[in-house]
């Protein structure tokens, strides 16, 4: 079992990540833009679940393993304010690769699945 990463993900958070990602749709950031659109907050860009689906890799095999193919599935949507909970286990190990099965699940007053599946195949580097 691969140790959880769970992160509140919050309007700050949010506007940072457009920032370095250069994605400044008003989905992901406009509070107004999205209750028009009868959503109850800004909704998180799908990039930034890759990005903590790979930092939870990350964290558990350290900073020279690399990651060489990563796919995953949106399942529902996350809104600003929520707390997400990254889990993950490996499924297969061969000639130091590691497949590993992921999936991101919203946790708290409204739980669902956000994520699933996602694989990653990871080389381990000592």
């Amino acid at each position: 079992m691969i140790p959880p990463l769970e992160r509140r993900i919050d309007p700050a958070g949010m506007i940072a990540y457009a920032g370095a990602t250069w994605d400044w749709h008003r989905l992901h950031h406009d509070s107004a833009y999205a209750a028009d659109r009868g959503l109850p907050a800004p909704v998180v860009d799908g990039q930034l679940f890759g990005a903590l689906l790979a930092e939870q890799l990350q964290d558990w095999l350290g900073p020279r393993a690399r990651i060489t193919r990563m796919s995953f599935r949106f399942r529902s949507m996350v809104f600003a304010g929520e707390t997400v909970r990254c889990t993950g286990r490996v499924v297969a190990e061969e000639d130091g690769l590691l497949t590993v099965e992921q999936q991101v699940e919203v946790i708290g007053d409204n739980p669902r699945v956000a994520v699933a599946p996602a694989t990653s195949v990871v080389k381990r580097r000592a």
